[in-house]
């Protein structure tokens, strides 16, 4: 029985992988990938393992999460090093939860070589600090999920004016989460920042703040938002009177909860 290894390949710039990640590809007899991860990447896998694309495709999926999963299973018995590449970190909305119960049932060994998830790549392009002692003491990596066709949302009345958001596969639903966070209380001049592609060649990025996500026509996949102050082109020098009423927000939360 061989060890499959759940390896984050990170935003897509081979040289944001880690050293053990790299090492692994090159070592691999059997890579199944999603379909984000990019050209460069699989260029370091080794030539004589066998590559298949276990991605999603105009919203079809090439295999069932069940059906990797047997394979994962399947491959570890007949090869020495079997590696599940996912973009980004596989622990973070890559549905590696369900490989690892998979993995642990069949009783093969496995290991989880971490990578740099979208949120830190696309805050490290646009510049943004995720958190700031005098902004942001706390960050939310969510998703606008839509599940039976509906935006599911229920994590706005979870954050306040420090608290960062960063929104995986925003999608199309720029507006509906400018009206669930104004719905919530936040301020419409909330700043955001949407990347596209952060740290590859073809990045993308457009600011605004939660009002103008309303009319927000979108940018291409893949694409991350982050939600807050310290997402303001200026952060570091924003204005004394937003960071004045910030203070006073938190102190008016801070006396209704007690």
């Amino acid at each position: 029985m061989g060890k499959v290894f759940l390896v984050g390949a990170g935003p897509g710039d081979p040289e944001l992988l880690t050293v053990k990640a790299a090492r692994t590809l090159a070592a691999a007899d059997v890579v199944l990938h999603d379909v984000l991860v990019t050209r460069e990447i699989l260029e370091l896998v080794s030539p004589k393992a066998r590559i298949i694309d276990v991605g999603k495709r105009c919203g079809q999926k090439l295999l069932t999460q069940e059906e990797i999963n047997s394979y994962l299973i399947h491959a570890a018995a007949q090869n020495s090093v079997v590696v599940r590449l996912k973009s980004g970190d596989p622990l973070v909305f890559g549905r590696a939860g369900e490989e690892i119960e998979a993995l642990k049932n069949a009783g093969v060994d496995f290991e989880i070589v971490s990578g740099i998830t979208s949120a830190l790549a696309a805050a490290a392009a646009a510049h943004v600090s995720l958190t700031d002692r005098r902004l942001a003491s706390q960050v939310l990596f969510t998703t606008a999920h839509r599940k039976g066709g509906a935006v599911e949302l229920d994590w706005v009345s979870a954050i306040g004016p420090t608290t960062t958001v960063a929104v995986y596969m925003p999608g199309g639903t720029y507006a509906e989460l400018a009206q669930a966070l104004a719905a919530g209380g936040l301020d419409p001049r909330t700043p955001c920042v949407i990347v596209s592609a952060a740290a590859q060649e073809s990045q993308q990025m457009h600011w605004t703040d939660i009002a103008g996500l309303r009319s927000f026509r979108g940018i291409a996949a893949p694409a991350l938002l982050i939600i807050g102050w310290v997402a303001h082109p200026k952060a570091e020098i924003i204005s004394e009177h937003i960071c004045n009423e910030l203070q006073v927000r938190i102190a008016d939360e801070q006396r209704i909860a007690s």
